[in-house]
């Protein structure tokens, strides 16, 4: 059962208010985050996927946990790494399986970004939050992300590749990518703190590859020759994809190219108050949606507050994605720390 009564409409007036104005309402924001709780987190810590048939996987354990931590929140931060301690972090390295579901583990295989988040979450629960007792676990998966998840660039040898999972293709001829995976903030920050340069070297060679205009699809195969769309995916700028500006602005990187052409990108839609959120290698809308998430990450990759709004039941994955381009507008493009 969720750890209280939720209504979808109560859930998008937080979000409302949430981007009233440039400044961080903090018993806003606070509503938007008990709401998001009350919606996907169960007492135990288990977040989860309304959209997927309420499964629970890698990725939403590890957004629960940078949103707790991002709102202060330690207990439900606890709960939600003890869940993952006790199901998806039992393989034999630090990383995690992908999902769950019915109560048992159904994929043992890793999703690389779920663990770079979560060890990211952890860090910052470390280091900005005083919460004690995770720095070990950190260090563990940053060097098995580094182990197990890192490929040479078939143009480059000496630059790595971040594999979207262990099992993922890596040859020298080809090497499978998903461009969304690229946390740049997170990888820097994870290296520095455990001394990783490889995660640093991953996240600039992350930044070029993503000044190729073909690299805006959810899914490419770099080859010696240059990127093409990855065999067995639909060749498309989607759901995937549509996190690569929260990473971006996220990271401080709002003069990055990428920007500008996903901008293009979200505004292939006639229909007022949507943004495109799949549009096919040609730039042509596939399909649109009101969703506040993904109009507020469309507001961030514009360089604009995101100000989710609109109609309710839009489901996890944009809700989610609305609360953390809300963090992402605060720690990356409103007031960029110094350098």
């Amino acid at each position: 059962m969720h750890s209280a009564p939720f209504h979808r409409r109560d859930l998008l007036l937080a979000f409302a208010g949430l981007a009233a104005g440039p400044g961080w309402a903090l018993t806003t924001s606070e509503q938007a985050w008990d709401s998001w709780k009350a919606a996907f987190v169960e007492d135990d810590g288990r977040v989860i996927d309304d959209e997927q048939d309420g499964i629970s996987h890698s990725e939403g354990q590890a957004y629960g946990l940078l949103l707790a931590q991002a709102f202060g929140d330690r207990d439900t931060f606890e709960r939600i790494e003890t869940w993952i301690r006790a199901t998806l972090a039992t393989r034999q390295d630090a990383l995690m399986a992908w999902k769950w579901q019915n109560g048992a583990v159904r994929d043992w295989r890793n999703a690389t970004d779920g663990d770079l988040l979560r060890a990211w979450a952890l860090l910052r629960a470390t280091r900005d939050s005083g919460w004690s007792g995770h720095f070990r676990q950190v260090q563990r998966i940053s060097r098995d992300l580094v182990r197990i998840c890192l490929a040479p660039d078939p143009r480059a040898s000496d630059e790595p590749l971040l594999k979207p999972a262990d099992q993922a293709m890596a040859t020298t001829a080809s090497v499978i990518v998903n461009p969304s995976y690229y946390v740049f903030r997170a990888l820097i920050e994870l290296g520095q703190a455990t001394n990783q340069p490889a995660l640093i070297r991953t996240a600039a060679h992350g930044e070029r590859l993503l000044t190729d205009p073909g690299a805006l699809r959810d899914w490419i195969e770099v080859q010696p020759d240059g990127l093409v769309p990855a065999h067995g995916f639909e060749d498309c700028f989607g759901w995937d994809a549509l996190r690569i500006p929260l990473y971006l602005a996220w990271s401080e990187r709002t003069d990055h190219p990428a920007l500008a052409r996903v901008r293009d990108r979200f505004a292939a839609t006639s229909s007022p108050k949507h943004v495109a959120t799949v549009t096919g290698p040609d730039g042509q809308m596939r399909q649109h949606s009101d969703a506040p998430g993904f109009r507020a990450v469309a507001a961030l990759a514009a360089l604009r507050a995101p100000g989710p709004a609109g109609p309710p039941g839009q489901g996890y994955y944009p809700a989610t994605l609305g609360l953390l381009a809300q963090i992402a507008w605060r720690e990356g493009v409103k007031t960029p720390r110094s350098h």
